[in-house]
C-alpha cells in the first residue's frame, strides 16, 4: 500500500476540516462518504467531489473502497463504530472524546489487538507545531519548578428557536453531552501531555442546563511529577459564554501563555514567555494546517509502522479523568484516581 483511502463515517460539519487536510497530505485520498440517508450521502459526495457514497455505515466498511475511516458521530457512538471498523479490518481516526466509558475504551483496545489495525484519538492540536514548542519549552527548565497550570475553552452553543426534536446532540446527557466532554477535554489532555501522567486526584463542579448536561464545568487536578513535585491544574469549559481559549503554565522562574492553544492556532495565535521580572517575549510558532498533522500521523502508522503520537493508554487516561471529574461533581467530594480506576 502506497496511499490511504479515507472514508468519512457521517456528514458532520467537522468533515470540512478533514477533507482539505486529507487532500493536502501526500498519501491520502478521500474515497467515500457514508450516511444513514443515501440521498444525503450522494448529495454530500457531489458537493465535495467524493467518488463513493453509501447509505449505511456498515455498507461502507464492507465495501472494500476504504482503508481507514474518520469517525465524527455523536460521542456515544464513537466507540461502537470504532470497534465495528476494526472488526472489518479498517483503520480508525476517531474524534474526541474517544469514548464515554472505560469499558468502551477497553473494547476498542481488544478489537485493535485482535485486528492489528491502527486506531488513534483525534486531538488535532497535539499535532500542530505549537504543541511541540510548548512541550520543548516546558521540558527545557526555563520556567523553573512548575507550580500550576490553567486551561480554558468556552464558546456559546446557541439553541435559539430550535424544537426539542432538533436539540444539539451536545446537550443530550445519554449521548455524552456536556461541555467537559466536548471542549474541557482539550485542556485536560494538554495537562496530561505535558506532565506525562493522569492526575492523582480531581475535584469537579458544574452548572447544569435544562437538559441536565454541564453547561459550565470547573475542574481542579493534583499531579505529582516524576521528581515527586506537586503540580496543581485547573480547567474551565462552558457552552454559554463567548468563545475564549487559553493555556497558562506557571513556574518559579516565569510563565508561558498560549492565547490559542487548541483551535484557530493559525489566526493570531501568540505564545508568550514572561520571566520572573515581568519581561515578556514571544516565541515563534511554526505554521501548519491544523488538521493535517493528525492525518499524516495516522497515515505514517498505517504505511510506515510508526506509533501514533497519542497512544490508547493516554486516551484511556483522558476518559478516566473525565469520568472521575464528573463523579466528583455529582458527589461533591474529591476523587482519588487510583481508587476510582478500581471501581
Amino acid at each position: 500500500m502506497t496511499s490511504v483511502r479515507w472514508g468519512l463515517l457521517s456528514t458532520a460539519r467537522i468533515n470540512r476540516r478533514l477533507i482539505p487536510a486529507i487532500r493536502a497530505s501526500r498519501q491520502g485520498k478521500v474515497a467515500a462518504i457514508a450516511s444513514r440517508d443515501l440521498e444525503k450521502a450522494r448529495g454530500y459526495a457531489e458537493k465535495w467531489n467524493i467518488p463513493h457514497a453509501f447509505g449505511s455505515y456498515q455498507e461502507m466498511l464492507d465495501s472494500g473502497e476504504v482503508d481507514t475511516v474518520y469517525i465524527s458521530l455523536p460521542n456515544h457512538l464513537h466507540a461502537k463504530w470504532t470497534v465495528k471498523a476494526l472488526e472489518s479490518g479498517i483503520h480508525v481516526l476517531c474524534e474526541k472524546p474517544f469514548a464515554i466509558s472505560l469499558e468502551e475504551v477497553d473494547a476498542v483496545i481488544a478489537a485493535r489487538d485482535k485486528s492489528g489495525a491502527v486506531v488513534a484519538e483525534a486531538l488535532m492540536y497535539r499535532h500542530h507545531p505549537q504543541a511541540r514548542v510548548v512541550r520543548e519549552f516546558f521540558q527545557s527548565g526555563k520556567l523553573g519548578e512548575i507550580a500550576a497550570m490553567r486551561g480554558i475553552f468556552t464558546f456559546t452553543l446557541r439553541e435559539d428557536g430550535r424544537s426539542p426534536d432538533s436539540l444539539d446532540v451536545r446537550m443530550v446527557p445519554e449521548f455524552g453531552g456536556g461541555s467537559l466532554w466536548d471542549v474541557g477535554i482539550y485542556p485536560l489532555s494538554y495537562f496530561q501531555c505535558l506532565l506525562g501522567t493522569p492526575p492523582r486526584w480531581v475535584s469537579g463542579s458544574q452548572i447544569s442546563g435544562p437538559t441536565g448536561v454541564d453547561e459550565v464545568f470547573n475542574g481542579q487536578m493534583g499531579y505529582r511529577t516524576p521528581t515527586g513535585k506537586e503540580v496543581l491544574a485547573q480547567l474551565t469549559s462552558s457552552f454559554n459564554v463567548p468563545n475564549h481559549t487559553a493555556l497558562e503554565i506557571i513556574g518559579r522562574d516565569g510563565r508561558l501563555t498560549a492565547t490559542r492553544p487548541f483551535n484557530n492556532i493559525d489566526h493570531r495565535a501568540e505564545l508568550i514567555f514572561t520571566d520572573r521580572k515581568g519581561r515578556s517575549r514571544k516565541l515563534n510558532i511554526p505554521q501548519k494546517p491544523l488538521y493535517l498533522g493528525e492525518v499524516e500521523d495516522l497515515q505514517a502508522a498505517i504505511l510506515d509502522g510508526e506509533k501514533p503520537l497519542i497512544s490508547l493508554k493516554e486516551t484511556r487516561n483522558h476518559i478516566l479523568t473525565v469520568l472521575a471529574l464528573y463523579r466528583s461533581a455529582r458527589t461533591g467530594q474529591f476523587v482519588n484516581l487510583e481508587d476510582f480506576s478500581r471501581l
